[in-house]
């Protein structure tokens, strides 16, 4: 027999008194970030970094560690390591999170919306997008398309005598190595849980579909509620009702969108990953329910403060770059430069080169130029940034 999926009730009395004060604290300074966001030129550049904070974040609070660069990385195919599990998943949550800010407001909560977020198709990669088995095998033979001429970009020439990405004979094995690598993206994404006979991490008798409407009628609930408060009881819903068996790290970003459809945040999604590692882990999982909810309050609060003081260091630190722009030509790449490191934590040559369209050595030319910032401490392989 299943058993009845978990449901959530709302607090009876409501407990105001502990609520008010982190509730106002909270709802002033996602304001005033917001509001500082909407008229600041440095606005996508400060989402497009977020996103890669959030999925670091995720998996944070499941006890694993990315490093940034890690993700930055993998994100754009030059992985200097076999990408562990835990950088996949985090590549999944930065993945549906860019997908959600795409998306109108009001899509990731709708049923369209839940069934794609759901799926298998955001954890994994698409050829189109040069994540497929040539840009995997390209990462293993040591980077893209160009020639490190000093060993400090990313990308390498052909390793092959033919001139053609690599020895000849060795298309099968790549082929094999591909299909492993497709597999294990597939388990740790949750697609083999529509295949329970070849899983062994699969619960039987987790039936998502009821849990997800389970946590969708607490939102048909709160919705006459103040929108942060509401948002508070969704992810504290989520926390108990656990719709998602394989996919636990979906449910802060879909109070993120929830905030976003009812114009709580108009111009960005809640960094909620960022602020959660904030407070202290007894403290979101505390035996009071009032406790956690005021955590909850703290987590988006001491968010939005970590995000103001970023936009303010790197609203800072473009200032200072585009003096540098003086007397330059109109054609010149150091403007992209200062927009493609403001859009990303750290930038190694070979993502340098590959979205500014220059060679790994023009683009270590023009990161000397603009006086960047060295981030890994090495002396090969070397990636620059704003931090």
């Amino acid at each position: 027999m299943t058993p009845e999926p978990p449901t959530y009730a709302l607090p009876d009395p409501m407990p105001w008194g502990a609520l008010v004060a982190p509730l106002a604290q909270a709802e002033d300074a996602l304001a005033r970030l917001d509001e500082r966001l909407a008229r600041s030129p440095v606005r996508e550049g400060w989402i497009a970094r977020t996103h890669f904070t959030e999925g670091c974040g995720a998996v944070w609070l499941e006890g694993e560690l990315v490093h940034l660069e890690d993700l930055v990385l993998h994100d754009a195919s030059m992985d200097v390591h076999a990408p562990t599990h835990a950088l996949i998943r985090a590549h999944a949550v930065l993945r549906a999170r860019r997908r959600i800010a795409a998306a109108p407001s009001d899509w990731a909560l709708s049923g369209a919306g839940l069934a794609a977020l759901r799926s298998d198709t955001i954890g994994e990669t698409k050829p189109e997008e040069g994540r497929g088995p040539t840009a995997q095998s390209d990462a293993m033979s040591g980077g893209a398309q160009g020639e490190d001429t000093d060993g400090d970009g990313f990308d390498h020439g052909p390793i092959g005598d033919d001139g053609e990405g690599g020895p000849p004979g060795l298309d099968s094995e790549f082929a094999a190595v591909d299909a492993l690598i497709a597999r294990s993206r597939r388990v740790v994404d949750g697609a083999a849980a529509a295949r329970p006979r070849e899983t062994l991490v699969y619960d039987f008798d987790w039936n998502e579909d009821e849990r997800l409407q389970a946590w969708r009628g607490v939102r048909d609930q709160i919705r006459t509620l103040p929108p942060l408060l509401a948002g508070a009881f969704l992810w504290e819903a989520w926390e108990r009702i656990e719709p998602l068996q394989h996919r636990p790290w979906l449910g802060n970003l879909l109070v993120a969108a929830a905030l976003r459809e009812v114009k709580k945040t108009k111009v960005h999604m809640l960094c909620l990953n960022v602020g959660l590692r904030l407070v202290a882990r007894e403290r979101r999982h505390a035996e009071n329910r009032t406790a956690r909810l005021v955590a909850w309050c703290e987590a988006v609060g001491a968010a939005a403060e970590t995000g103001m003081k970023d936009h303010d260091r790197w609203l800072l630190a473009r200032q200072l770059l585009e003096r540098k722009l003086a007397g330059r030509r109109s054609t010149s790449h150091l403007a992209a430069l200062i927009d493609l490191v403001l859009a990303h934590p750290i930038a190694s040559a070979g993502l340098i080169a590959k979205e500014l369209g220059v060679t790994p050595r023009a683009a270590q030319n023009l990161v000397a130029e603009l006086g960047l910032r060295e981030a890994t401490g090495r002396g090969r392989y070397r990636a620059w940034g704003i931090l």
